[in-house]
C-alpha cells in the first residue's frame, strides 16, 4: 500500500512558500524527532532556492535520545544548515531559534536590516504549539488532527526578528513507502489516507527490529528479545490486542481496535521513547525511492511515446468543428 495525502490547502500552501522564501532570510523547517528523515519536506530544497535552513527536531522527548544526537549529527553535517532539539517543555526555545537563525546569517541584525525567518513543517509535527509558546499565548490553532493551521501570520519575536508562521504541508506524493508508514503513524496525514491494521503491523515491525523489550514492557510478552525480533508482525498485533482486551465475540481479537490501540501507544509514549529511523536506513530507502520513482517517469513517457507513434497525423490533429 502507498500512502498519499494531500489536500486541496496544500497546493495554495505551496505556493505561497514560494513566494514568500524570496523575501526571506532562514528557512526553519521543523521535523518530528520521531521520523527526522521522514519529515523533512523533499520540496523545500528547491522551494527555499538555497537560502540557509535550520532543522528543528520537535518532540525530542518522544523519540530515543540516542538517535536523536545521531540526527542532528548527520543535519549539521550539511552545508548552510545547523539543527538543533526542542520540546514541548523548553522554557526558551525563542532563545534557542533565535540564535541558531542569526549564527546562519551574521551579517542581518538590527532595526534596518531584521533577520526574516520562514517557518514551515509537516502536518501535526507541534508548530502551531510551539508558535504559542513563543508567543506567549495561544496564537495559532492547535490540535492531534493534521491540517489544524491554514492561513499564513507574521510574528514579531524582537525588534530585528520576524517569524512567518506557513500551514503545514506535506509534498504532492511520497515516493519513500516506509516514509508514508511512518508519517501515518505519526499522525501526519489524515484518517483517510491509510489502512490502521497496515500502519499497525509496519509499526511493530520497526518495533520489533529496534525496540523489542520496550514491547515486552508494553504488552506484557511471555517472550526474550530475540525471539519478539522474530516473531510474526500479525502475532505480535495479536498478542497486543489480547493484553489489551480488544477482544470481540467469542473472545475474538478485533483487528481494528488492536490496530488503533498500537498506534495510539506509539503517539501518546506508552511504549516509550521511540525514533522510527536511523539516518542511514533512511538514505536506503529514499535512495530506493528515488530510483523507482525514476523507473515510474520513465515507463510514463515511454507509454505516451507508444501513443503518439501509434497514430497518424491526422489522428493526432483535434477535429474541427462543424459550422
Amino acid at each position: 500500500m502507498s500512502i498519499q495525502w494531500f489536500p486541496g490547502h496544500m497546493h495554495l500552501t505551496r505556493k505561497a512558500i514560494g513566494e514568500r522564501v524570496k523575501e526571506i532570510d532562514v528557512v526553519v523547517e521543523m521535523l518530528d524527532a520521531r521520523l527526522p528523515g521522514s519529515s523533512a519536506n523533499p520540496m523545500l530544497q528547491d522551494l527555499s532556492h538555497g537560502k540557509p535552513t535550520l532543522k528543528v527536531l520537535n518532540k525530542q522527548d518522544m523519540a530515543d535520545p540516542a538517535m536523536t544526537e545521531r540526527w542532528l549529527a548527520y543535519y549539521n553535517a550539511r552545508e548552510k544548515t545547523r539543527a538543533i532539539a526542542l520540546d514541548a517543555g523548553m522554557s526558551a526555545p525563542a532563545k534557542a531559534i533565535s540564535e541558531a537563525c542569526r549564527a546562519l546569517v551574521p551579517g542581518r541584525g538590527g532595526m534596518f536590516k531584521p533577520v526574516r525567518v520562514l517557518i514551515c513543517g509537516i502536518p501535526n509535527v507541534g508548530k502551531s504549539t510551539l508558535i504559542n509558546t513563543l508567543m506567549g499565548k495561544r496564537a495559532a490553532k492547535t490540535g492531534d488532527e493534521a491540517g489544524i493551521t491554514r492561513n499564513e501570520q507574521r510574528i514579531v519575536l524582537a525588534d530585528d526578528f520576524y517569524l512567518y508562521d506557513t500551514p503545514g504541508v506535506l509534498w504532492p506524493r511520497i515516493i519513500v513507502p516506509e516514509s508514508g508508514f511512518n508519517l501515518a503513524a505519526s499522525g501526519a496525514v489524515g484518517r483517510n489516507a491509510y489502512d490502521d491494521q497496515e500502519v499497525a503491523l509496519e509499526l511493530l515491525a520497526r518495533l520489533k527490529k529496534h525496540y523489542p523489550q520496550l514491547l515486552i514492557e508494553r504488552y506484557k510478552l511471555d517472550l526474550p528479545s530475540q525471539e519478539v525480533a522474530e516473531t510474526p508482525d500479525e502475532d505480535l498485533l495479536e498478542a497486543a490486542g489480547r493484553q489489551r482486551g480488544a477482544l470481540g465475540a467469542g473472545g475474538k481479537v478485533n483487528w481494528q481496535k488492536t490496530a488503533e490501540l498500537v498506534i495510539g501507544d506509539f503517539r501518546a509514549m506508552h511504549t516509550g521513547r521511540i525514533t522510527l529511523e536511523t539516518p542511514e536506513e533512511f538514505d536506503v530507502w529514499l535512495a530506493a525511492g528515488q530510483k523507482a520513482d525514476a523507473e515510474r517517469a520513465e515507463r510514463k513517457k515511454a507509454l505516451r511515446d507508444s501513443k503518439g507513434k501509434g497514430r497518424g497525423p491526422q489522428a493526432q490533429r483535434r477535429p474541427r468543428k462543424k459550422p
